[in-house]
């Protein structure tokens, strides 16, 4: 299957936050975040690039597309898709991670784990409309819940991870008790796009 589509703004995205990555080794998160964030800025300021088998939702859960991994699994760039009014469990990530919303709106409620007790505390929920990015990291917060902010439509964000995020064993928390299930996501197609065809 041939998929045409706008793929230069989504190969720049992964050349150029390649390099971010090599200019970064041994330092802080702060050192990729930073730039990464004006990078993907500038990536989900049109959605012309993202192929349609890549925001397809699906009825049943939301979508997970892996649009490129880095070989050396340093990151990967990954096309969320929620139908209308779904959300994630309350989930970790255990690498830093940016959020960038291509169309619709989401909403973000974090979680803190509290001192001497088992639950979780919900510290706030924001909305990311489109062309907002947020970040998450063990450092700057690492537990949160993400929703649809529409019953009736369909939202999708652009999420590049400080690893290779569909083999990274994570876990839900169920937010009384604190009780923790450790997951692997995956992804939900077998296939990504081809960035390196050059010949159109």
């Amino acid at each position: 299957m041939r998929v045409m589509s706008n793929l230069g703004p989504l190969r720049h995205f992964v050349t150029e936050f390649t390099r971010r990555v090599d200019a970064s080794a041994g330092a802080s998160e702060a050192a990729v975040i930073v730039p990464g964030r004006t990078l993907l800025q500038e990536l989900i300021r049109s959605e012309d690039w993202l192929p349609e088998p890549f925001a397809r939702p699906d009825p049943a859960r939301y979508r997970q597309y892996l649009l490129h991994c880095d070989p050396l699994q340093r990151f990967s760039v990954v096309s969320f898709v929620w139908d209308a009014g779904q959300t994630t469990p309350i989930h970790n990530h255990t690498v830093w991670g940016l959020i960038g919303v291509l169309r619709g709106a989401e909403l973000s409620t974090r979680y803190t784990q509290l001192d001497g007790a088992a639950g979780l505390e919900a510290a706030g929920t924001e909305r990311l409309e489109r062309g907002q990015v947020d970040a998450v990291s063990p450092t700057l917060g690492d537990i949160h819940q993400v929703s649809n902010a529409y019953a009736d439509g369909v939202s999708i964000s652009i999420h590049v991870y400080g690893a290779n995020i569909g083999a990274v064993r994570r876990a839900s928390f169920e937010p009384a008790s604190g009780a923790r299930r450790e997951f692997i996501s995956g992804y939900s197609s077998d296939v990504t796009p081809n960035l390196w065809d050059l010949s159109t």
